[in-house]
């Protein structure tokens, strides 16, 4: 039974989640190493049952608590934005990923990364990705209940950060926290106007390009049990 969930059927099924690549790929996505990581990682797990029908639509869906899994799209182009560059087979040694969520970009980027660090504030959601990454065998990933305003400080400096959320402006403690050539995706602004940003470290200078208009939920502080 668990088997037959995870590999899906019908409309979760192989052959969905190649269309959903192929659409992907005609939007610009052009990672082979991520695409197939995309299509390996059933979202369908990551949602509630009556939306596993809609789970490799290219669309951002809830998954409670007022937040939602983004779309395909998105996590793919934020994936490639914090490993592209990278020699085949080098992998980034500390992430620090603000906002787990379900969990579902945790898995897509877990096998580009030695290991992961990711906070959520929202506890019950916390527990279902940890849920989710045991399952899909996940095990390069430390979970934690924390304000991600403030990153994961004793684990810092970290190569790369990836922020699921978005703040008007960009917290001053994950700039602290990312290493001398290291990399900060983050979407940035209110809601209707934000845009993700590709931050790259130099000595104290930190250069901003912009990757694609986008819409996230408000990174928020404080936590939630």
């Amino acid at each position: 039974m668990i088997d037959t969930r995870m590999n899906g059927i019908g409309m979760t099924s192989a052959r969905t989640r190649d269309r959903l690549v192929e659409r992907l790929r005609a939007e610009g996505i052009a990672h082979e190493g991520v695409l197939e990581r995309i299509r390996n990682v059933p979202r369908h797990l990551f949602v509630d049952e009556a939306l596993g029908s809609r789970a490799y639509e290219n669309t951002a869906l809830p998954i409670g608590y007022g937040q939602t899994i983004s779309q395909p799209y998105i996590v793919a182009l934020m994936t490639i934005a914090l490993i592209s560059d990278l020699p085949p087979g080098v992998t980034l040694q500390k992430v620090l990923e603000v906002g787990t969520g379900c969990g579902y970009q945790t898995a897509v980027l877990a096998p580009f990364v030695q290991h992961i660090y990711s906070v959520e504030r929202i506890h019950p959601l916390l527990e279902k990705a940890k849920q989710h990454l045991r399952a899909l065998g996940v095990n390069n990933a430390s979970l934690r209940h924390t304000d991600g305003w403030h990153g994961w400080r004793s684990q810092a400096p970290f190569q790369g950060i990836l922020c699921a959320a978005a703040p008007a402006e960009v917290p001053p403690e994950l700039l602290e926290q990312l290493d001398d050539g290291g990399r900060l995706v983050i979407p940035v602004g209110g809601r209707g106007r934000q845009h993700l940003l590709r931050i790259t470290r130099d000595g104290n200078e930190f250069r901003s390009r912009e990757l694609s208009p986008v819409s996230f939920v408000p990174l928020v502080e404080g936590m939630e049990s």
